[in-house]
């Protein structure tokens, strides 16, 4: 059973990384990128990352951010409640639980039905585009700014609980 528990906790981390890592990619690195790229050629720009990048990100994004999600509700086991009622001990853990729901839900229901609508991969307006480019920004920047504290509620769990009492 330990093996089985180690396991999940490197692929609840594994899989945290991928999804937060991605998370910061796009945040700091591929929309700060496509905004100068459009600027610069007076248009949308950078077609190979709408066409090529962005779509095979967002598929391990999404899987991840849902991997990392199930494997650490897995690790939570008999405190799943505790934790998601915020009773006891598991109250540490479990606000980084919520937050990471949260997150997980901008994911699947905000972030990638928009990106579709974006990339093409959906018909979609201008307008329609227009707006879903608007909640897929709010959105993304609203995990970035959970991701903080989600993080530190989940390390202070194990690490550092003591700052909270």
């Amino acid at each position: 059973m330990e093996v089985l528990q180690f396991g999940e906790r490197w692929l609840h981390f594994l899989a945290g990384i991928t999804w937060i890592g991605l998370l910061y990619y796009f945040n700091f690195v591929q929309v700060p990128a496509l905004a100068a790229a459009a600027k610069d050629s007076g248009g949308p720009g950078g077609a190979g990352i709408t066409k090529y990048v962005a779509p095979r990100a967002l598929l391990w994004f999404r899987w991840a951010a849902l991997v990392t999600w199930l494997a650490g509700a897995g690790l939570l086991g008999s405190n799943f409640v505790a934790a998601f009622t915020l009773q006891g001990a598991s109250a540490i853990i479990g606000l980084g639980a919520w937050l990471g729901t949260i997150m997980l839900f901008n994911v699947w229901v905000l972030i990638w039905p928009n990106q579709k609508k974006i990339l093409g991969m959906v018909s979609a307006t201008d307008e329609e585009k227009n707006k879903a480019r608007r909640v897929a920004f709010l959105a993304s920047r609203t995990n970035t700014a959970l991701s903080i504290p989600m993080l530190f509620f989940m390390a202070a769990s194990s690490h550092g609980a003591f700052l909270l009492v």
